[in-house]
């Protein structure tokens, strides 16, 4: 995903048009695109703010999220549960099919790890936060 323009370039362009400029002379101006600038003034004429909007998912809103109390439960009760296996669990007491690695990047951004021990076994504990 793309950076914003900075809050100074798109203060500019803005300025431009309200000085009576067209949006895609402002453009060409300032070296943006002329979508950028039609949408910039569409975005100030709609919200009243040039900040850029945020960009990507709300966090939360994800697939696993409504799961997560019983991943985590899973996890803290049998901590060398593989991601195969808790992706078959998931599937059969919620019908949920997911990829074993959706599971740990969710267990990652939830605090787990996961460490091998000497022996070899791995085990998934929680960070301290």
């Amino acid at each position: 995903m793309g950076k914003s323009y900075s809050l100074d370039l798109r203060e500019r362009i803005v300025a431009k048009v309200r000085n009576g400029a067209s949006r895609r002379e402002a453009a060409r101006q300032f070296g943006v695109s002329d979508s950028c600038a039609v949408k910039l003034l569409q975005h100030v004429d709609r919200t009243g703010a040039m900040v850029p909007a945020r960009q990507g998912r709300p966090p939360g809103d994800g697939k696993l999220s409504p799961y997560m109390d019983f991943l985590i439960g899973r996890v803290v009760e049998k901590p060398d549960i593989t991601m195969p296996e808790l992706a078959v669990e998931l599937e059969a007491l919620h019908s949920v099919k997911v990829s074993p690695p959706s599971l740990s990047r969710v267990l990652c951004k939830a605090g787990f790890s996961y460490k091998k021990t000497v022996d070899g076994v791995g085990t998934r504990t929680r960070g301290r936060a």
